[in-house]
């Protein structure tokens, strides 16, 4: 006897392999629209390009600590819909070429989700077109340059206050203070070029005169001719658009020049303050700095209590405000994973950043929109003491 519909053996069979057919194609469809690149069942992948050698190190050394504390406390809570996150941390020594290099390797074979904490202007002007052509998300670089902000990456989300609105800080401060001509020293790079620039379009616009703008290289052991350059035009301020050791150096030669000046940096102008306030014997005090994270030793805002816990409990020997901030990057880096949803994607982590508006992270604020992946706008103003600590 014969059902409807099964005229013979052969024909069923037929239908029974077509079916099976189509269910194994609609499972493997399935599989890889779910599948990510550095995303599996168990894990998040990330890269991380930074120095961490030579004389800028501090900076990529502590915004790697700050990241790797706060990923550390989510992959002991289990992680991210229970894929811990893994990070993939290169040395690039500063330098570009090394930069773009660890990108490839980072994005092609090291097949990372997404690329954090990346150091300098240069550094992420190299990696930047290798992450927008692959898709890959670039998050929280340490970097402030403004021309990161005005042009839209749709790839490319901050966490820090720009240079600009920590130069305006810097700028507008001294003008209320009656102080109408400064001095500039700047790093003769990408970062400090850009950033010299940005300088003297604020003070105009403050009617602050800039009577002199002097270079200094990277590597410098020495500043006396740039001291002398600039206590010759007489300013009644000098701002300091260099970083990390450099700061130091200068510091030193113009103290022993009797540079009377008072003297501004911008945020990433020191990060080991006690061991340059060693190493100055007190020439530290009375500098000035923009600060883009609150106080790690003594805010009392919830992120910065929970970085403290956090670092006593991992008997962390770094202590920093860029570690700080690299704590915060990731939390905020997070926050972004957790509202992509289980089914984790590139495009559905962007769209997570775009429609997370304004959130506070433990009273830290940050706001991120379709055309704004800007942001925090916190800067504040503090003071050196002799022994590397910061008062307001």
């Amino acid at each position: 006897m014969k059902y409807r519909g099964m005229r013979d053996g052969r024909t069923d069979r037929r239908a029974v392999l077509m079916a099976m057919a189509a269910t194994a194609l609609g499972s493997s469809a399935t599989t890889a629209m779910a599948a990510e690149t550095g995303v599996t069942d168990k894990s998040i992948k990330v890269g991380q390009s930074a120095v961490f050698t030579g004389p800028a190190k501090d900076f990529g050394v502590d915004y790697k600590a700050g990241i790797s504390l706060y990923f550390d406390r989510i992959n002991k809570a289990g992680g991210v819909f229970e894929r811990k996150l893994e990070l993939v941390s290169l040395d690039d020594a500063y330098e570009p070429k090394k930069t773009a290099e660890n990108t490839a390797r980072l994005i092609d074979e090291e097949k990372v989700f997404a690329l954090i904490g990346y150091v300098a202007t240069g550094n992420l002007i190299a990696a930047m077109p290798l992450a927008e052509k692959a898709g890959v998300p670039m998050f929280a670089p340490l970097v402030g340059t403004t021309s990161f902000r005005t042009t839209h990456n749709r790839y490319l989300f901050h966490v820090r206050a720009s240079y600009e609105t920590e130069l305006r800080k810097i700028v507008g401060h001294l003008a209320t203070l009656g102080i109408s001509n400064i001095a500039v020293i700047y790093q003769n790079s990408a970062f400090g070029k850009s950033n010299l620039e940005t300088c003297l379009q604020i003070a105009q616009g403050l009617k602050v005169k800039v009577v002199e703008s002097v270079p200094m290289e990277i590597a410098a052991t020495d500043a006396k001719a740039q001291v002398a350059q600039l206590t010759k035009a007489q300013p009644g301020a000098v701002v300091m658009i260099v970083a990390g050791k450099m700061v130091e150096v200068f510091l030193r030669d113009y103290r022993a020049g009797g540079g009377a000046a008072p003297l501004y940096t911008i945020s990433v102008g020191i990060t080991d303050a006690p061991g340059s306030a060693q190493r100055l014997n007190g020439g530290i005090e009375g500098l000035v700095t923009a600060s883009i994270v609150p106080s790690p030793q003594a805010s009392r805002l919830p992120i910065v209590v929970d970085y403290r816990k956090d670092r006593t409990d991992a008997g962390a020997k770094i202590d920093s405000y860029t570690m700080l901030e690299g704590y915060i990057a990731a939390r905020v880096f997070v926050e972004g994973l957790k509202r992509a949803g289980r089914n984790l994607t590139r495009e559905a982590f962007i769209k997570a950043m775009e429609d997370m508006g304004t959130t506070k992270f433990g009273d830290f604020p940050v706001q991120y929109g379709p055309n704004n992946h800007n942001g925090s706008n916190f800067v504040d103003l503090e003071m050196y003491t002799r022994t590397g600590s910061l008062r307001r």
